[in-house]
């Protein structure tokens, strides 16, 4: 009898036990919720920098995790109270290995954004500038200034340089885009067979790109450029090219960058596309809007 007794006092522990498990195991579960990103258009940033998901709670933000691949799915547990409170996502671009207040926060470089909308948000550029309310186009030109003294005749290489905006005296800007963000900037690329070459980042288009009059760039030296974004193909050739530079016939881009940049080579966002026709300047080419490159997407909370 007292054997029968222990056993089924027992058994009966065992019960309660289990029962106080389970419940603590749905606490715990009910404490987290699932986030889907469903973002298509990604790319790889490389080993010096991870995207990482935000919503923002009472106007704080609060990081959902980080990633480094381009897979358009991602998955991430929350905590349920914050991702029901959450009124927005945002996707950054952080430097890889942040710590304190760094890593508590976003980065200027914001990618996509989204406001929530029951359970789930709709994400797009919009972080990146306004691209909705004009339609974004442009103008290039192809002459090359910058070996030419000052004051001399043009010495007939003009497909050895390209600059963004109308020629004239001076020239003037040709770029019709938003004013970006902080954390972005704008880029002009000549695709060549060789690999993309850079003419230079900019967030203005009256004025010379960041790249001009540095040692890097590659333009001549007996004369300065003009005031609008652009470069000539002469000096400081990069590995595997051949200076000057035949721009003609070559696709152009204008791309928009992190800043700072995870690559030397174009981000994925590439707003304006165009190609160098035959004639150099005063004969212009266009440029025009091309959305397909933008990142975009849903993120579902449940």
């Amino acid at each position: 009898m007292t054997k029968k007794i222990v056993i089924l006092a027992l058994l009966a522990f065992g019960l309660i036990f289990t029962s106080c498990n389970d419940d603590d195991e749905k606490t715990s579960d009910s404490s987290k919720e699932n986030l889907t990103l469903n973002i298509a258009g990604l790319e790889e940033l490389g080993s010096d920098f991870v995207y990482e998901g935000w919503i923002i709670v009472d106007g704080v933000p609060v990081s959902t995790g980080t990633f480094t691949s381009a897979a358009a799915e991602q998955s991430f547990e929350v905590d349920a109270a914050k991702l029901e409170a959450a009124i927005k996502f945002v996707l950054s671009i952080e430097p890889a290995g942040e710590t304190g207040d760094d890593a508590a926060t976003p980065s200027s470089t914001k990618l996509v954004v989204g406001e929530f909308s029951g359970e789930s948000a709709t994400v797009s550029v919009g972080t990146v500038g306004n691209f909705a309310t004009e339609a974004p186009s442009g103008k290039f030109f192809l002459r090359s200034p910058t070996d030419e003294m000052s004051g001399a005749e043009n010495n007939g290489n003009d497909e050895n340089g390209i600059w963004f905006g109308i020629p004239g005296t001076p020239p003037t800007a040709g770029l019709v885009l938003p004013v970006l963000e902080a954390g972005w900037k704008y880029e002009g690329w000549v695709v060549t067979d060789e690999g993309p070459l850079s003419t230079g980042t900019f967030t203005t288009f009256d004025a010379a790109d960041d790249n001009a009059g540095s040692e890097t760039s590659f333009s001549g030296t007996e004369n300065a450029g003009p005031p609008i974004p652009g470069e000539d193909f002469f000096n400081n050739v990069p590995d595997g090219f051949t200076f000057p530079l035949d721009i003609k016939g070559k696709t152009v881009v204008i791309s928009i960058e992190p800043s700072p940049d995870n690559s030397p080579v174009p981000f994925l966002l590439k707003p304006l596309k165009g190609a160098a026709g035959d004639e150099t300047a005063p004969a212009t080419n266009d440029l025009t809007f091309d959305s397909a490159s933008f990142p975009s997407g849903t993120v579902t909370r449940k």
